[in-house]
C-alpha cells in the first residue's frame, strides 16, 4: 500500500479498508489514462499553477464518500493537507453546500476531478436513498439492510454508504454469513435438508433462511432457524409469518424482493425486523456534486 498514512488512518477510522480502497482508486484513475496523458489539463494550466476548488452539493442529499475521496486525491499526487473536509459522512447537505475545499496544483487537479467526483457522488446517491428509507422506518423497530447486489469490485464501498445513510450491512460475500436460498433448497432436495447440510459444513456461521411461503416458514422455523428471510410476501402473508414466528422468541424475520419506498412502513409494521433492498446499491441515483475551481 502507498497512501499517505493519514489518509490510510482516515479509511482505516470509517471502517473501510485501504489497500481494497487503493485498489479501487488507482484501478479508476489507470482507466482515464489508458489512452495517453491528460493532454487538455496539460495544454491550459502552466506546469507551477496553483489552484483553490470546492466540491459542492448541486441538490439535497446525504454525503458519503470523503475519505475515498481524500484517497484519489493523495494517489493523483495531491497530500492530504492540501484537502479540507467541511463536512462528515453521513451529514444531510442543501443545494450549495460546500464539502470538501482543496489548494492543489492545477494539474493535479484537473486529472483527478472527475474519479473523485465519480467516486462522491454514487457513493453520496446510495447514503441519501438509504437515508430516505431509515427515515421511512424511522420509530418501528425494523432496520433497512443492503444485498450482494453491488458493483463489481466497489463491495466495501457501497456498503459503507449505505452505513452512511443509515442502514445495516447484510453479508460481505459468501463466506460471513450462510443464505439459503430457493436454489440451494433445490439442490439440498428440500430445506429441511439443505439446513443440515450448511450446519454440517459450517457450524459456527449466522444461518438465513429464504422462505417462499408460510410453509417453508414453519419448517425453517422447526429446524430451528433464528432469522428468515420473506421473499417476495405480501404484508398479509408477512403479518402472518409474524405470528407464526411469534412463538420462537429469539427469532428475526427479514422481507425482501420487490418493495418500495412506500411500502416499507407497512411491511415493517408487519412485524419483521429487517427490510432487505438491493435497489440501494444497483440503483440509486448518483447525487449531484460538482467541483467548481474558485481561484488560480
Amino acid at each position: 500500500m502507498t497512501l499517505n498514512a493519514i489518509v490510510a488512518r482516515r479509511l482505516l477510522a470509517a471502517g473501510l479498508d485501504p489497500e481494497d480502497t487503493e485498489r479501487a482508486v488507482r484501478a479508476a484513475l489507470d482507466e482515464d489514462l489508458r489512452y495517453g496523458p491528460d493532454f487538455t489539463s496539460a495544454a491550459t494550466a502552466a506546469p507551477d499553477a496553483r489552484a483553490v476548488a470546492g466540491v459542492l452539493s448541486r441538490e439535497p442529499g446525504v454525503l458519503a464518500g470523503v475519505p475515498v475521496a481524500l484517497a484519489v486525491l493523495d494517489a493523483a499526487g495531491i497530500p492530504p493537507g492540501e484537502a479540507a473536509p467541511l463536512h462528515a459522512d453521513g451529514d444531510r447537505l442543501d443545494t450549495g453546500t460546500e464539502v470538501l475545499r482543496i489548494r492543489a496544483p492545477l494539474r493535479e487537479l484537473l486529472g483527478a476531478e472527475r474519479t473523485l467526483l465519480n467516486f462522491l457522488t454514487h457513493l453520496s446517491g446510495i447514503a441519501t436513498a438509504t437515508r430516505a428509507w431509515a427515515d421511512a422506518l424511522s420509530g418501528t423497530g425494523c432496520a433497512v439492510r443492503d444485498t450482494r447486489k453491488t458493483t463489481p469490485g466497489l463491495r466495501q464501498l457501497e456498503k459503507y454508504a449505505v452505513r452512511c445513510g443509515g442502514g445495516q450491512n447484510h453479508r460481505m460475500g459468501l463466506g460471513d454469513v450462510v443464505l439459503i436460498k430457493d436454489n440451494h433448497v433445490a439442490a439440498a432436495g428440500g430445506i429441511a435438508a439443505a439446513i443440515a447440510a450448511v450446519r454440517a459444513a459450517a457450524p459456527g456461521l449466522p444461518l438465513e433462511v429464504e422462505c417462499d411461503d408460510l410453509s417453508q416458514v414453519r419448517e425453517a422455523l422447526e429446524a430451528g432457524v433464528t432469522l428468515i428471510l420473506l421473499d417476495n410476501m405480501k404484508v398479509a402473508d408477512l403479518r402472518a409469518a409474524a405470528a407464526i414466528a411469534a412463538r420462537y422468541p429469539s427469532v428475526r424475520l427479514e422481507a425482501s424482493g420487490g418493495l418500495r419506498l412506500e411500502m416499507a412502513r407497512a411491511v415493517a409494521e408487519a412485524g419483521v425486523d429487517f427490510i432487505a433492498v438491493g435497489a440501494l446499491t444497483h440503483s440509486s441515483p448518483a447525487l449531484d456534486l460538482g467541483l467548481d475551481v474558485l481561484a488560480c
